[in-house]
């Protein structure tokens, strides 16, 4: 199936979801990942803002600033993203794609992310992502030698068997669903656990 087709179909599926269906299935699934240790073990993360039915974040915000976590955010500049530090989300502002982004603070480098933690349309068992089709996270995470946890978070729906692959695509080594977490590069037990 093509990338395109599966896009349409997920994305259908997911603005299917009433306002309560996705704030109860974000909160198990930021439940899962808040008391996990990849969560717990990293100092400095990033997170994404959602848009169009996306898993929420901002329990995995709260969660990390009250344990003095640094929380970045990505902004779009030009082709490439940026991450900047974020004390407040009520300091975002409308930005590219009409996503909410940071409007100022202080830059961090990909490099020093510990966690990042990535929306998509769908995820697959090997871990490989499905986005938008716009290729800014894999343009970012080949550019700069991330080292840190990649986490896929989706709603259980959104994990599939198998997904088309393209040799820029850069797999997530753990994804978060309200079912748990999962490793994919680890193991094909659904149940994980770090």
């Amino acid at each position: 199936m093509p990338k395109q087709l599966f896009r349409d179909t997920l994305l259908a599926q997911r603005v299917q979801l009433s306002k309560d269906q996705r704030r109860c299935l974000s909160r198990a699934a930021q439940q899962a990942l808040i008391g996990s240790p990849v969560f717990q073990d990293a100092a400095c993360i990033a997170l994404y803002s959602p848009t169009r039915g996306e898993v929420e974040t901002a329990m995995l915000f709260s969660a990390a600033r009250r344990a003095g976590k640094k929380v970045c955010y990505p902004r779009v500049v030009g082709e490439r993203m940026v991450f900047i530090e974020v004390d407040d989300l009520a300091s975002l502002g409308k930005g590219a794609f009409g996503l909410l982004e940071p409007q100022e603070g202080p830059g961090v480098s990909v490099a020093d992310l510990q966690l990042m933690v990535v929306p998509g349309v769908a995820f697959d068992r090997s871990g490989h992502r499905l986005g938008y089709g716009k290729g800014f996270y894999d343009r970012e995470l080949h550019s700069v030698g991330f080292s840190g946890v990649l986490i896929g978070l989706c709603y259980g729906f959104q994990l599939l068997d198998r997904l088309p692959v393209e040799a820029h695509d850069v797999p997530v080594a753990c994804l978060v669903s309200e079912q748990g977490l999962f490793f994919p590069l680890r193991s094909s037990d659904t149940s994980g656990s770090p």
